[in-house]
């Protein structure tokens, strides 16, 4: 069988001439629905793997490179908000006209799934909300030339973006906050197996109080989880021992800040009157009366716009260097960090 050079745009004529067969039978071979002896299916399969050759679903049909779909990537959609940050993204994409096609993934084998299929779909560009996926799935997009952009995460890959949050900013503005409001001890509130953005919020965070010389009075408080369950938990873990109580205390999200403060209250602890606290993003629970919760907004809107910025402008030059964008954040100050009158 002939050589043919990887990394170019391997075709189905390309695997037929490659396995020894028609065209016709590749198509079959490669579709859900093709009748086929197994074996022969098998030797196709295998030709197409050794080639590189990935189906291209849209093209079947349409004589064009690339779809119209913007693929993007997320998990826990219940959380208010990541459903708020897809919301604004499928609402920019259309703005911009495309289509948006959506996975929800739940384990890192239905993120490089989820990958290889936008890679197979030919879409326009890829967005990644949450998770890790494979190196060698996203450096597969870059080589067929399908631009990658990362929200509130860092993919460390060479012509792939990152658009985030400006972490550094929302935790020195949080700093600045609690000392104000007369904190002279501190805590810090993630899950374990924080994300990206939640490891960068809490190194920020211990930095501020580093360049303040209070560092040495940060408290890191571990949920179990994450989401309101993982707060809640996390607040009867604090008191189980009956250590003070940090003075001001920063969430990596709304929340968990919502569940540790409902999981306080339930021991006779509330905020501000036994401590500052104040989340991260904004949701519509953290404005309800009965949290009232300080949180730094992320700018959603700004956010989406950037990533479809990055999107269009590596489309032409996908070759620039990496680009990481921070977005700018904003304090927002509720009765839960705020100093009794």
């Amino acid at each position: 069988m002939n050589k043919v050079a990887k990394h170019r745009n391997i075709t189905a004529q390309d695997v037929a001439d490659y396995a020894g067969v028609s065209r016709a039978v590749v198509s079959r071979a490669l579709s859900e629905n093709g009748s086929i002896a197994p074996e022969t299916k098998a030797k196709v399969i295998k030709a197409a793997q050794e080639l590189g050759y990935q189906v291209n679903f849209l093209a079947q049909g349409l004589n064009r490179k690339r779809s119209q779909l913007i693929g993007v990537v997320v998990a826990r959609i219940s959380d208010p908000f990541r459903s708020a940050l897809l919301e604004g993204l499928i609402s920019e994409i259309q703005a911009r006209g495309y289509q948006a096609l959506i996975t929800e993934v739940q384990t890192e084998q239905d993120l490089a799934d989820t990958m290889r299929r936008f890679s197979q779909f030919r879409v326009s560009g890829v967005v990644v909300t949450s998770g890790q996926p494979p190196q060698a799935l996203v450096k597969e997009c870059v080589e067929f030339k399908i631009p990658v952009v990362g929200i509130n995460r860092q993919l460390d890959i060479p012509q792939v973006d990152a658009v985030y949050s400006d972490n550094q900013q929302g935790a020195q503005l949080v700093c600045e906050h609690l000392i104000t409001q007369g904190c002279k001890s501190f805590g810090w509130l993630n899950y374990k197996g924080s994300t990206w953005s939640g490891l960068q919020r809490g190194a920020a965070f211990s930095q501020a109080l580093l360049e303040q010389g209070l560092n040495h009075r940060l408290t890191n408080i571990e949920a179990p989880c994450d989401g309101y369950e993982g707060g809640q938990q996390a607040a009867f873990t604090l008191l189980e021992n009956q250590p003070p109580i940090p003075q001001g205390i920063f969430c990596a999200n709304a929340q968990l800040a919502c569940g540790f403060l409902d999981g306080m209250r339930q021991q006779g602890f509330d905020a501000p009157q036994n401590f500052k606290l104040v989340g991260f993003d904004n949701t519509p629970q953290t404005e309800q009366w009965s949290y009232q919760l300080s949180t730094l907004d992320q700018n959603i809107d700004a956010l989406c716009k950037s990533t479809l910025d990055c999107l269009e402008s590596r489309t032409h030059l996908p070759n620039k260097p990496s680009c990481s964008l921070p977005i700018a954040v904003q304090l927002i100050e509720r009765k839960s960090s705020l100093s009794l009158p």
